[in-house]
């Protein structure tokens, strides 16, 4: 789950929230919307491999 945040860079969230914290972790911050999803692909390819 990207976001954007006030900077103007983009987040990457977790899709699920952490039962420790009660919020979704995050898994890097992006200057670019691209980048962001890029990284999000890598993340989910990890998952599964």
């Amino acid at each position: 789950m990207i976001r954007k945040l006030k900077s103007g860079d983009y987040r990457l969230y977790s899709r699920k929230v952490d039962p420790r914290t009660g919020k979704r972790r995050n898994l890097g911050t992006f200057k670019s919307r691209e980048a962001a999803e890029k990284h999000e692909r890598e993340v989910q390819y990890f998952k599964r491999h």
